[in-house]
C-alpha cells in the first residue's frame, strides 16, 4: 500500500487543503537527489509521480529500495530530527509535493487535532514499513528481486488502518488531479 494512503486516511480534508496550499509541486528531472545520507533535510516529500531509488553508503551506493507514487519521503528524519541514514533521487523524471519543515512544525504546533491526526498516520506508516522489514529479512533466503519493497499489502492492515483506506485512495486521486491542473 502506498504510505500517503496512510497520512490521507487519518487526515480531513482541511488538512489536506493545508497542505495543498503550503506545499510546493516540482518536477525533479533524472538524476535529482532529494535526500543526501547524512545531510540535515528541510523538507518532506510526497512522491506523486515517478519512482525514486534509495541508497545507502552502507550498502556501498546499491540500490536498496525503489519508491513508487504515493510514498512519503523524509518522515523519519522529520519525526527525529536526525539526518538521513539513506540518498534518495529520481530515477527518472519524478514530481513531488515539498512541504516545508518550518511550516509543518508550526501548523503541528498551533493545531492540535492536526498534529494528533499526523502523527498517528507516519505511526502507522513507520510501524506498517517496520512489520514488512522485518518480514522480508525472516523470508531473506527466498528469491526476490534484491531490494527492499516498501509496499504493504492491504490485507496486512490492521482492521481499523483498512477502514480508511477507500477514503484515502479517493483523496490521493484527487490530489493527483489537483496538482496535475496547476
Amino acid at each position: 500500500m502506498k504510505t500517503v494512503l496512510f497520512l490521507l486516511g487519518e487526515l480531513d480534508d482541511d488538512d489536506i487543503d493545508w497542505m495543498l496550499a503550503t506545499g510546493t509541486r516540482e518536477n525533479m528531472p533524472a538524476g535529482t537527489i532529494l535526500i543526501d545520507e547524512g545531510i540535515p533535510i528541510n523538507t518532506l516529500f510526497i512522491l506523486l509521480e515517478g519512482t525514486l531509488s534509495v541508497t545507502t553508503a552502507a550498502t556501498q551506493g546499491r540500490e536498496i529500495a525503489n519508491l513508487l507514487s504515493g510514498d512519503i519521503v523524509g518522515e523519519m528524519s522529520f519525526v527525529d530530527t536526525r539526518p538521513p541514514s539513506a540518498t534518495v533521487s529520481a530515477k527518472g523524471e519524478a514530481l513531488v509535493l515539498c512541504i516545508s519543515r518550518e511550516k509543518l512544525a508550526d501548523r503541528l504546533k498551533f493545531d492540535i487535532g492536526f498534529a494528533a491526526r499526523f502523527y498517528r498516520a507516519l505511526a502507522i506508516c513507520l510501524s506498517s514499513r517496520m512489520r514488512l522489514t522485518v518480514n522480508q529479512l525472516q523470508n531473506r533466503d527466498k528469491p526476490q528481486s534484491g531490494n527492499l519493497n516498501h509496499e504493504l499489502p492491504v490485507s496486512e492492515l490492521a482492521k481499523d488502518a483498512l477502514e480508511s483506506v477507500e477514503l484515502a485512495k479517493t483523496r490521493l486521486d484527487w490530489l493527483l488531479r489537483r496538482l496535475k491542473d496547476n
